[in-house]
């Protein structure tokens, strides 16, 4: 099976985004896990006055971590999935909340604009087809100094973490998809693990975009070795050289 790209991706979230929420509510820690990458971030003050884009951000989980944890900021949350974002904006959101149509790589298209303190993207960067180009992108909209964070599946290169990954999404996770029409979808979940970046060489993409103070951090449960959160600031001639 190949793995899932640009409009394809998009209208397989769509046609999962009925059940998305359903799905991973059964994945021990998942909300949790948000709100721990989010605080992780370091934004002071519960985020007064900070702007904050939300990318890729699903059914709405790592807009709802967010304002968890920084309630006076203002969170832009942008998704390429219609039916996913559809999803998300129909949920009760404070003011200070909104939500964009737009695909990671097209956000000035969709007039989304920088100045952001921080960026925040959830299970995204394995779903591109240009991750590089992404993070360029990110680079420009966030302020100098401003906070990167990704939440996201890399493995540690560990041959039993690959193994519970496979054993996790081929007895649990792609036979309910199937069942529910969503096969194809949690197909490409599996494979887009697999085939991505590990851990160490993730943190180094991220490093060659132009950030600094990279940090790799593990999530605790069964996710242990599997997913991670990447915390970094932007650098720039003021703030150091990235490297």
């Amino acid at each position: 099976m190949d793995l899932l790209r640009d409009e394809d991706l998009a209208a397989a979230f769509d046609h999962a985004a009925r059940r998305y929420d359903t799905l991973v509510a059964a994945n021990p820690g998942y909300h949790a896990h948000l709100r721990r990458s989010v605080r992780r971030l370091g934004l002071p003050g519960y985020g007064e006055g900070m702007r904050v884009l939300d990318l890729g951000c699903g059914t709405g989980a790592s807009t709802a971590a967010l304002r968890s944890a920084l309630p006076g900021a203002d969170i832009t949350a942008v998704d390429a999935s219609a039916g996913m974002l559809e999803r998300a904006a129909a949920k009760p959101w404070p003011a200070g909340v909104t939500f964009v149509h737009a695909p990671a790589e097209g956000l000035p298209e969709a007039g989304v604009k920088g100045p952001f303190d921080a960026v925040f993207a959830a299970y995204l960067f394995r779903n591109l087809s240009d991750p590089d180009a992404v993070f360029g992108a990110v680079r420009t909209l966030l302020t100098p100094g401003g906070r990167l964070g990704v939440h996201e599946y890399t493995l540690s290169g560990r041959r039993a973490d690959r193994v519970v990954w496979t054993l996790v999404c081929r007895g649990i996770v792609q036979p309910v998809a199937g069942v529910l029409g969503d096969g194809r979808l949690y197909r490409h979940l599996w494979r887009s693990v697999v085939e991505f970046d590990t851990v160490e060489r993730f943190a180094e993409r991220i490093r060659a975009a132009g950030f600094a103070d990279v940090r790799a951090l593990p999530l605790p449960g069964w996710q242990t070795g599997i997913a991670h959160t990447f915390v970094a600031r932007r650098a720039d001639s003021a703030t150091g050289s990235g490297r």
